[in-house]
């Protein structure tokens, strides 16, 4: 995946409970030329960080240790920050509230990636 000019520099808040899945994602990430701000496992971790910290855009699954991050998403609507689910689940399975929100569903993939934060930072160009 080559650096998207476009993208460099991009704060991204990674929320995400499994550690295996963030590190993916940051190094996806970093290979954008995003800076990495997180990650946060917990709800109430991406609320503080959303908080303190300058941000972008946000990743956020979906199920924390088995608790929904909805709240976090509702905050981040809110306040106008772009963010987008990454999840397990199909849109059938997320609140309707939720499902025009953009997806990245397992297996993850660098190109879907770059897309959705192109869609959502730059473009608003459909995806």
């Amino acid at each position: 995946m080559s650096n998207d000019s476009s993208l460099f520099g991009r704060r991204i808040l990674v929320v995400e409970d499994e550690m295996i899945a963030s590190w993916t994602f940051e190094k996806m990430l970093a290979a954008l030329g995003c800076k990495i701000v997180g990650p946060a496992a917990r709800v109430k971790e991406a609320l503080a960080m959303i908080e303190t910290e300058a941000i972008d855009a946000v990743l956020l699954d979906i199920n924390l240790n088995g608790e929904k991050s909805y709240p976090v998403a509702d905050v981040l609507a809110a306040r106008g920050v772009p963010f987008f689910f990454s999840t397990g689940y199909n849109k059938d399975s997320i609140p309707h509230g939720y499902r025009d929100v953009p997806m990245l569903q397992k297996p993850y993939d660098a190109t879907r990636l770059a897309a959705i934060l192109a869609h959502l930072l730059i473009s608003k160009s459909p995806l």
